[in-house]
């Protein structure tokens, strides 16, 4: 589940970044307000959150206990 959660936010922060590379438009900003409103900061954390949480499966790393 949240393995799940995680490529989800993953996801919605490469559109965000694919969108603000190709048209100069950030759409969590444009959602809440802003880029340093406190709702736009909490997704920017929770994305790179995310990324982080998944790294290790990007570099084919295996968690321990961790069933497939």
């Amino acid at each position: 589940m949240l393995d799940r959660v995680a490529w989800w936010l993953v996801l919605i922060g490469a559109l965000n970044w694919l969108l603000v590379g190709l048209f100069q438009w950030d759409v969590v900003a444009w959602l809440f307000g802003g880029s340093d409103v406190l709702w736009s900061r909490i997704v920017y954390t929770l994305v790179g959150i995310a990324g982080v949480y998944l790294l290790p499966q990007a570099f084919g790393v295996k968690m321990v206990g961790k069933k497939d």
